[in-house]
């Protein structure tokens, strides 16, 4: 079996570490405790953004700042499948301003939710229809 990357385990300890916070499982943890866990948050998040720069043109970096300004989920998940791909030998060179615009494209399709917008009439118990 393939040993998970290191990065990756660190994403998950954090996701995991995330939604017990979210839960109030494990906030008994004493200052030190936090003060490790938010300092290989931080590492992690540094070695993130020097592989992103690695794998992103300029160009393409400014952009994905740009999404981040307004949907950091969003760019989040697109920065987890730009890593995913580079991990995964499928982006070989640079990733472009184009390329990245596309594979945005194909996200938004992927996760475009569908709005249904239903209209009752409320009828007025002492109005008659005769």
């Amino acid at each position: 079996m393939k040993r998970a990357d290191p990065e990756l385990e660190a994403i998950r300890q954090r996701r995991m570490q995330e939604l017990m916070a979210q839960h109030g499982v494990g906030n008994q943890q004493n200052p030190d405790q936090q003060k490790v866990q938010e300092e290989a948050k931080r590492e992690a998040d540094e070695r993130r953004q020097m592989m992103l720069s690695q794998i992103l043109l300029p160009e393409a970096r400014e952009r994905l700042a740009r999404i981040a300004l307004v949907k950091p989920e969003k760019a989040r998940s697109v920065e987890d499948v730009i890593l995913r791909a580079a991990q995964m030998g499928q982006i070989v060179e640079k990733v472009t301003e184009e390329r990245l615009i596309s594979l945005l494209e194909q996200i938004n399709t992927q996760t475009t939710k569908q709005t249904k917008v239903t209209i009752q009439r409320r009828r007025n118990v002492l109005e008659d229809d005769d």
